[in-house]
């Protein structure tokens, strides 16, 4: 049995009061919409398509590397039965319809295989919820048997159906020739005058078709996003989840409310990670690796017994064994620590490789540059790599000291074990085990007398 997945993702989410469209607000720094892709292609359909309308250009553009995705535009809002219908001509080859929504990003694989599984004995399957609270949702009407005889939208129904608290979804699964057939005998006989996709479910039963239900095991993957606060407590649900499972793997959370995890992350023995981390993209922590508060990483690899303190932000990286960065480091794209390096508070590197040992404690930038082995950079040096139009690099022996407040003016070689005097600007390359700076000779005037204030008469 063939499966086609329609995505709805037509709407313009007004009450998101922004130019983005909704599908593409982010959660865990995804859009919502790839959420929804990504749990579709865990069940292998032979075709997704994809309704969109509001900002569809953008939506496109942003899904533009998904070469499996088919595209249909509803270029009307005239509501979810219409929206399906558009791309029904599409559908090609299928035997049954899942049904998605763009804009309800924590549904599950394993949900929607409960729903596959309903629909394998029927034409026709529901997902449903029951909630405490239904305001806002489409009842699901059943009969003194408990069969399922329609849905009615909340601005139509009766006081009666009003107390009902099993609600609908939104997700189903039908047969594609009986979904063709009811979606062309819908009408917008109602108080929204939309086409309404929950009506199929009372012209299926007048066909005699036996309407089964399935429900997720937690009723938050089936809330959608309708405005910024639905945004956030979902993201917030979703952090949750995502912190339990890596500590039920044995990552030490000081405090899981205040973590998140923005892409993918593997993590080896006691590691602890403490309050306002951000994880993001694909990140790989080693054996006994320690991560200070408010310390953002994306996209890296750290070595087992790395200590990055607090207030550090380290981003496209690799991270030796046992180093120790920070407090307040930046460690930029491209940048190779080999190992028992010291990075300090408020030094920055970018698209540098740092042998063993070497550390960089305080107040520094290098950048494009390759540093040896046990090499000492003091305060205040940079690395001048830029000359307004092209990048330059710096080479830095083993064994080499430099003194505080040096400029070294790339492109420069520094030589094995060479010593560069505090204060020094390097235009030239230096040799090995020797001592090299420039400076100005240092005097002191006679007579000299600080100025004072002239006193008002």
């Amino acid at each position: 049995m063939k499966l086609g997945v329609v995505i709805l993702a037509a709407g313009q989410g007004t009450r998101m009061r922004s130019s983005l469209p909704k599908v593409l607000h982010r959660l865990a720094n995804r859009p919502l919409l790839r959420h929804v892709v990504d749990t579709s292609n865990e069940l292998d359909p032979a075709q997704t398509i994809i309704v969109y309308g509001h900002g569809g250009e953008a939506v496109q553009q942003a899904f533009s590397s998904d070469n499996g995705l088919l595209w249909v535009e509803q270029s009307q809002q005239l509501g979810t039965g219409h929206a399906v219908d558009q791309a029904i001509p599409v559908l090609a080859g299928v035997d049954r319809v899942l049904v998605l929504y763009g804009d309800v990003p924590l549904i599950q694989t394993s949900t929607l295989s409960s729903l596959i599984h309903a629909a394998s004995e029927t034409d026709l399957a529901l997902l449903t919820v029951n909630l405490e609270n239904p305001t806002g949702y489409g009842r699901i009407v059943r009969d003194a048997q408990g069969r399922v005889q329609r849905i009615v939208e909340q601005k139509d129904a009766t006081p009666e159906e009003l107390s009902i608290t099993e609600i609908n979804t939104g997700f189903l699964v039908a047969d594609k020739k009986r979904l063709t057939n009811w979606l062309s005998r819908l009408d917008n006989n109602n108080a929204q005058n939309e086409y309404y996709l929950t009506d199929i479910v009372e012209l299926a039963v007048a066909d005699g078709i036996d309407v089964k239900a399935a429900q997720p095991d937690d009723s938050t993957e089936v809330m959608g996003v309708n405005d910024r606060s639905q945004l956030a407590r979902l993201e917030r649900y979703y952090q949750c989840n995502q912190a339990e499972a890596l500590m039920q793997k044995g990552v030490a959370l000081l405090d899981p409310s205040r973590f998140d995890l923005r892409g993918e992350l593997t993590a080896g023995q006691d590691v602890q990670i403490d309050i306002n981390v951000i994880i993001e993209g694909r990140v790989e922590l080693g054996d006994g690796v320690r991560i200070g508060a408010n310390t953002v990483i994306r996209n890296c690899t750290i070595a087992d017994g790395v200590q990055i303190l607090e207030n550090c932000v380290i981003e496209d990286s690799i991270i030796g064994t046992e180093s120790i960065i920070g407090p307040f480091s930046r460690i930029r794209p491209g940048t190779k620590l080999a190992g028992q390096n010291k990075v300090g508070n408020f030094v920055e590197i970018k698209k540098s490789e740092i042998d063993e040992a070497s550390k960089i404690n305080h107040l520094s930038y290098i950048g494009d540059s390759v540093v040896g082995k046990n090499v000492n950079i003091g305060a205040g040096t940079i690395t001048c790599n830029y000359d307004g139009a092209n990048k330059f690099q710096t080479v830095i022996g083993d064994n080499v000291f430099i003194g505080s407040d040096s400029q070294l003016v790339a492109p420069v070689k520094i030589g094995t074990g060479a010593t560069i005097g505090a204060g020094s600007t390097i235009t030239a390359d230096t040799p090995p085990d020797k001592l090299s700076l420039s400076r100005s000779k240092q005097f002191s005037v006679k007579g000299w007398k600080r100025p004072v204030k002239k006193t008002k008469t």
